[in-house]
């Protein structure tokens, strides 16, 4: 089981520090990776509204880790310009990169690209293939300022002759399957899916990848000394961090108000209530090391391949760094 570090944060003045102390930290920890996402307009992830930026710091600030987009909302924008700026984070990291890619599922990122958003599942294979292909030294033909058709290549050449890739799923089973066709790994959660769903998706999806494949889980992640500590220190961020998201977590919610706009804001905090205990026991990474341990084999067992530990859901920096120190045992084991 590998253990990487994953950031959405909510907007706050410290969270591209956050996310640097936490590279450097898990490069000198033997972590996996360090993943970002793209988000736009919206302060639930709005520090990372480009993972190539992001992506660059965090190849700067180290050597070891690999450096990963989770993910590029690939129908926002022009395969080149994501080869393009991908080709220099893996320049900057000596070839450190990895790239997910997702269909995008807030209307309100489009405004970037209005048109694309009604066929945005339907295109993102192909816009895959052209990212892929451009990467490995290939050509697209584009009309340039003069009006005629030009060959155009990716420069800088990346160091790596072709990146690790996954798709990003929340849980849609034909997402695992395309996946599994185009040999590609998954990038998957548990906000909208319970363990148990998830696992014959797995199954599903390493009978169709010609080889074993790669599942990624993200994970809201907090290790402490006990599990009681980290209950009491996790319970009101989380609140407030599902709160922020409902839309997500909208599979979780009981009754049917919700899904119908009609669920007031106190509504909306009682029906988190309900479910928060649950989260925090079996959709993320919060407890002991012993304990941690335990959700980890049940995992493995399961499928995933890699943890993406999301630490930055608010929880104070300060005792953010410190959950870290006790995450990184988990690493040693």
């Amino acid at each position: 089981m590998d253990l990487s570090l994953f950031f959405f944060s909510a907007s706050a003045d410290d969270a591209h520090d956050l996310l640097l102390d936490g590279a450097r930290f898990a490069d000198e920890h033997g972590f996996t990776a360090v993943w970002t996402p793209e988000r736009h307009f919206h302060g639930f992830g709005g520090p990372y509204p480009n993972p190539a930026v992001t992506g660059a710091a965090v190849a700067a600030v180290t050597r070891r880790v690999g450096v990963r987009a989770g993910s590029v909302v690939l129908p926002l924008h022009d395969p080149l310009r994501v080869a393009e700026e991908w080709a220099v984070v893996d320049r900057i990291s000596h070839g450190r990169a990895g790239l997910a890619f997702a269909s995008g599922w807030h209307a309100v990122d489009f405004v970037l690209a209005p048109d694309r958003y009604p066929h945005r599942r339907a295109e993102l294979p192909e816009l895959i293939a052209q990212v892929r292909s451009l990467w490995r030294g290939g050509t697209v033909a584009r009309t340039d300022g003069t009006g005629s058709r030009v060959d155009v290549a990716v420069f800088p050449r990346p160091v790596q002759a072709d990146p690790p890739v996954w798709i990003t799923s929340a849980g849609d089973l034909a997402t695992f399957e395309l996946a599994g066709r185009l040999g590609v790994g998954v990038l998957t959660h548990l906000l909208t899916q319970s363990l148990d769903e998830l696992r014959p998706k797995i199954e599903r999806y390493r009978r169709l990848h010609p080889g074993h494949g790669q599942v990624t889980l993200m994970l809201h992640t907090l290790v402490g000394p006990d599990d009681a500590g980290v209950s009491a220190l996790a319970r009101e961020p989380m609140t407030r961090y599902l709160r922020s998201s409902l839309n997500l977590v909208a599979g979780m919610l009981p009754g049917s108000a919700f899904h119908d706009g009609t669920v007031t804001d106190d509504e909306a905090d009682f029906l988190i209530g309900r479910v928060l205990d649950r989260f925090l026991a079996e959709r993320g990474l919060f407890g002991s090391v012993p304990t941690c341990t335990r959700t980890l084999r049940r995992l493995a067992d399961a499928g995933v391949n890699e943890v993406a530990c999301l630490i930055d859901f608010g929880v104070p920096a300060e005792a953010t760094r410190a959950g870290l120190t006790h995450l990184a045992r988990l690493v040693g084991r």
